[in-house]
């Protein structure tokens, strides 16, 4: 037998199963697909489910395949011999002679081998019928291949769980509409490399006359640095109603994600805030320097300090920029600049400061829409969040 392509059979054949937020339902679905299509190559013909009760006793919750019919809520006690051995070692194949096996409540529930297997964090043990003609040593490989599926597939389910939580809260926090700030026009977008991103942006009123700006990367990406940008976007909201200055808001920031037990620790954030009259006072915490478009100036707003996280005590300066009318801001983050072509040549700032000036014309939405695309289309193999936000000082 192929055990190897056996096991991928399995497994894509699980990979069908919905997710669903009750663990002994999906382990009754796992357990009644095998039982149903792998019959012959593992010898298993049906079963029963034990879930752990309040108790602290096992007690028999359903049943699969062609199971005998025992009646469901016997309860098997966490000292009996099997279920020890199936808690400690994760499986357990049993004759009904062997030392330790109650023959009378194997009976009941019409058991004639204990062929066990632990599942759901040992809050699950998962019985099965064998074909008597088995020897020991295929029961304990059909086992074991069962057992590696289920828990594979659980953490799966409860990784799919996790996964949809985090694109809910970041779709709460990211955006939904282009703030109406007078005098300017505005536009932002993140496209995430996986299903949620490290990447955020964001636009605060602060009060009439001044608009929060944010952009953030948290390093690597996926869940990680998705949860490390929910932080920011909560100690920025706090900060601003607390009327914080600049520099208080970053040191609180940065104590915050030194203190998360998160694995990413490092998040470059540019914040300022952006006044109707065109007075930006910022501070750059380690993010790719923003640039301002003033003629046919190009001027970098670097003023600030180092990333957050990884230096409890950093300090930080402000900056100063003025957007006139004509003028243009570009925020970005790195999966911009350093998305690789084939040839392995980074997109770079240069590149990204010509596209901005060469469409300076078009709207802030345009010219965003025109960065994201011209970077797709130059990148290739491994890619990062991208983000970029556009902010134009609307001519008189």
């Amino acid at each position: 037998m192929d055990y190897k392509r056996l096991l991928t059979q399995v497994e894509r054949t699980l990979e069908q199963i919905e997710s669903s937020d009750a663990t002994r339902s999906t382990i009754e679905q796992i357990a009644e697909t095998i039982a149903t299509n792998f019959r012959e190559q593992l010898g298993i013909t049906g079963g029963r489910i034990y879930e752990l009760n309040d108790d602290n006793c096992y007690e028999l919750a359903g049943r699969f395949g062609l199971s005998h019919d025992a009646p469901l809520g016997i309860v098997v006690p966490r000292d009996y011999k099997p279920i020890e051995l199936v808690r400690e070692n994760g499986i357990v194949v049993m004759d009904p002679t062997d030392p330790g096996v109650d023959p009378v409540l194997e009976g009941k529930l019409g058991a004639h081998r204990f062929a066990a297997i632990a599942a759901g964090d040992e809050d699950y043990v998962v019985a099965f019928d064998v074909d008597p003609n088995l020897s020991r040593e295929d029961i304990l490989f059909s086992l074991n291949l069962i057992r590696y599926a289920i828990n594979q597939r659980l953490r799966a389910m409860r990784y799919e769980s996790l996964i949809v939580e985090a694109q809910r809260i970041q779709a709460s926090i990211l955006p939904q509409r282009v703030p109406q700030y007078a005098g300017f026009d505005i536009w932002g977008r993140t496209v995430p490399a996986e299903i949620v991103s490290g990447d955020f942006y964001d636009f605060i009123p602060v009060s009439d006359n001044v608009l929060g700006l944010a952009i953030a990367d948290g390093s690597g990406h996926g869940l990680p640095a998705a949860l490390v940008v929910r932080d920011i976007y909560m100690g920025l909201r706090m900060a601003t109603d607390r009327d914080f200055k600049i520099i208080r808001t970053l040191e609180k920031l940065n104590h915050i994600i030194h203190r998360s037990r998160m694995t990413t620790k490092f998040v470059s954030l540019f914040y300022g805030e952006l006044e109707t009259g065109g007075i930006l006072i910022y501070c750059n915490a380690g993010h790719n320097y923003p640039f301002q478009l003033k003629g046919n100036k190009v001027e970098l707003l670097m003023n600030g300090g180092p990333v957050l996280g990884p230096t409890p005590d950093a300090t930080y300066t402000r900056g100063f920029a003025k957007l006139d009318p004509g003028d243009l801001l570009c925020m970005y983050t790195d999966g911009i600049v350093e998305a690789h072509n084939n040839d392995g040549e980074e997109f770079g700032l240069e590149r990204l400061q010509r596209l901005v000036r060469n469409n300076r014309q078009k709207t802030a939405r345009e010219i965003g829409e025109t960065v994201l695309a011209k970077v797709a289309r130059w990148g290739s193999g491994t890619q990062d969040d991208r983000t970029v936000v556009i902010v134009k000082a609307i001519p008189v």
